[in-house]
């Protein structure tokens, strides 16, 4: 999985466009990093950005906006309604896919470290990356503001944890911490700005203050009156959408709004979102008016018509989503092909795309049929008493029939990187061990394909099997040639897997891998036979 990281720095900068944009255009001149959005708010005199990168990145990324904003920003001018302690005020990293809260602790170090020793900057470590409890909160950290900032360095208790402990004027100190993904989201009422703030404090975790905790955890909100869409708002950041979700956010509001004969105008959610977030809500619907969705993009379209996220403003998954603004288009050439060109590329003459590719797409279209003929049955009146188990069906078969045509380029990938090794220098002893290990590693890459396309296929048999009792006989034929296309996608990965391992090293990662090619093609033979044996009681029933 690619790793992702969030970082969302906010600079006391939000009137100066030049100012703005220099350090816009440094963050985005790093190479890989996505600026995703850039907020400013002249009363606030704050400008947020927001970008993603990989760990390394994304610590270049913020380095490149903080050098800016040393030479640029002067906290001895500035003055805004937001609360404030530096030039950098804040700067959190979030993880956002194939990262941990641990890693980006670690990267909160790693930047406030060399901030320190590159710009001689002080940093605070907030939320988890906190060395001590009593600076987790970021309105503790913040507490006195740049006003107060040069008295509270003289208690030892608030010596910065990187970077010079006297006072530096012109920058203040900077916050920078790990925390969870955090959502703006608003809730649309037809009401006023008390109702709406009503609301806010019955559901916000802190409540109407001591001793009065609001109704959810992670949640922090107000309520207002927004003059340009004419509507009242419900107001709130939640902090963690896995212990409160958007759904949970919008369903509490309305229940408060029905009680007090207020209506609900939709939402909105404010900057990026996670997909899992969306996902979540989802399956909240689903599972609450029983619906069968299996597809993501029929699943954000039901997230987005519930939640009236339309309301106010589209909401285009592709610019609004994170892993959709980030995601890298993989490279699938042959996948990508017509049919006759895709046979006429394994025609030609040339190694690859060889026999590897080719069970990879055999497997696919016996997926692919299992999946036809699940769907062409679900829906139909005289199938009515079958429903429920072909919705068990059909999103597996047809989620393994999209993994298995990803791993049809995925093959000749592999044969590429052990031919990479091939053409290496073979010269001195240092280039020949270079060059052997090279070689061992695209073997055993080579090897690993055809065996994740054995374990794909392998996991379509159960739901297939249910195809065979519960499909429509007048697709008796498709069903039957997917169950022999799964075999055959098999068989045809287990052979790549046997060509691939005798000249390997490792003994026991070979040996434990074919035994489990082995056991996979015995298990293939098996399920497609008891396929077939089903298919022949329902001819003849």
């Amino acid at each position: 999985m690619r790793k992702i990281v969030e970082c969302v720095p906010n600079f006391s900068e939000g009137r100066n466009t030049e100012t703005i944009e220099a350090i816009a255009t440094a963050i985005r001149n790093v190479e890989g990093v996505s600026l995703i959005d850039v907020d400013s708010g002249g009363s606030t005199n704050r400008t947020v950005y927001t970008f993603v990168g990989d760990p390394e990145t994304v610590i270049e990324g913020a380095l490149a906006g903080a050098r800016v904003a040393r030479e640029l920003i002067d906290m001895r001018t500035h003055h805004g309604e937001h609360p404030r302690l530096g030039a950098m005020d804040v700067c959190p990293f979030i993880p956002v896919a194939g990262v941990t809260m641990d890693d980006c602790v670690e990267i909160a170090k790693r930047f406030a470290a060399r901030a320190a020793e590159e710009l001689g900057i002080a940093s605070f470590l907030y939320e988890h990356a906190a060395t001590e409890a009593y600076r987790t909160k970021l309105p503790d950290v913040r507490q006195g503001e740049y006003e107060g900032l040069e008295e509270r360095l003289k208690d030892p208790r608030w010596k910065p944890d990187f970077g010079p402990t006297e006072f530096i004027p012109e920058w203040g100190a900077s916050a920078v911490g790990a925390r969870m993904f955090l959502i703006a989201y608003n809730v649309n009422l037809l009401a006023t700005a008390n109702q709406a703030h009503r609301i806010a404090l019955n559901l916000r975790e802190a409540g109407r203050g001591k001793g009065k905790p609001g109704r959810l955890k992670c949640v922090k909100g107000m309520g207002w009156y927004v003059e340009e869409y004419k509507m009242a708002q419900v107001s709130v950041n939640l902090n963690d959408y896995n212990v409160t979700g958007i759904h949970t956010l919008f369903e509490a509001v309305k229940q408060e709004a029905e009680e007090l004969g207020l209506g609900i105008a939709g939402s909105e959610i404010v900057g990026i979102v996670p997909l899992e977030s969306l996902l979540m809500a989802a399956d909240y619907y689903i599972e609450k008016e029983e619906l069968f969705l299996y597809e993501e993009h029929q699943k954000l379209r039901l997230t987005i018509e519930r939640l009236g996220l339309n309301s106010v403003a589209s909401f285009k998954p592709e610019e609004r989503i994170v892993e959709y603004i980030t995601a890298e288009k993989p490279e699938e050439p042959l996948a990508s092909l017509s049919a006759r060109d895709l046979i006429t590329e394994v025609a030609a003459r040339s190694s690859a795309p060889g026999g590897g590719s080719v069970s990879a797409v055999v497997a696919a279209l016996g997926a692919g049929l299992g999946s036809m003929v699940a769907k062409l049955t679900y829906g139909v009146r005289k199938f009515e008493s079958v429903q429920g188990e072909l919705e068990k069906a059909i999103p597996v078969l047809h989620q393994l029939t999209q993994d298995l045509i990803a791993m049809i380029d995925r093959d000749t990938l592999a044969f590429n990187e052990y031919m990479e090794g091939l053409r290496m220098p073979k010269k001195t002893d240092a280039e020949k061990a270079v060059r052997h290990e090279k070689m061992q590693a695209g073997l055993k890459t080579a090897v690993k394909v055809p065996l994740s396309v054995m374990r794909l296929a392998g996991s379509s048999w159960d739901a297939l099997e249910i195809v065979a009792k519960n499909g429509n006989p007048a697709s008796k034929s498709d069903t039957l040639v997917g169950a022999v296309s799964l075999k055959t996608g098999i068989w045809g990965a287990w052979q790549n897997v046997l060509i691939n391992t005798p000249d390997i090293d490792d003994e026991p990662w070979k040996k434990e891998v074919l035994q489990e090619a082995e056991g996979l093609y015995t298990i293939a033979e098996k399920r497609c036979e008891e396929i077939l044996r089903i298919l022949d009681c329902t001819q003849q029933g």
